[in-house]
């Protein structure tokens, strides 16, 4: 089978299906493998985002590692 005769499959295939969450997963793994995702950031998005990158670089972060500990600790007095 061609690649274009694939797709065509699928196409059709995905056409006859009605189960909506099933849809809605297939819609997630096509968005999460083709690499066209562009995604728009507010003005406060792009803000947030230098003042994070600007901590860390100042090591003003926690690893995972750190958190999983903290979490783990807070779980334990309750």
């Amino acid at each position: 089978m061609t690649t274009l005769e694939l797709k065509n499959s699928l196409i059709h295939q995905i056409g006859e299906i009605n189960d909506e969450s099933f849809l809605t997963s297939i819609k997630t793994f096509i968005e999460a493998t083709t690499e066209s995702t562009i995604y728009m950031t507010t003005p406060e998005q792009k803000l947030r985002i230098k003042e994070g990158l600007e901590q860390i670089a100042k090591g003003e972060c926690f690893t995972n590692e750190q958190v999983e500990m903290e979490i783990d600790t807070w779980l334990r007095q309750r």
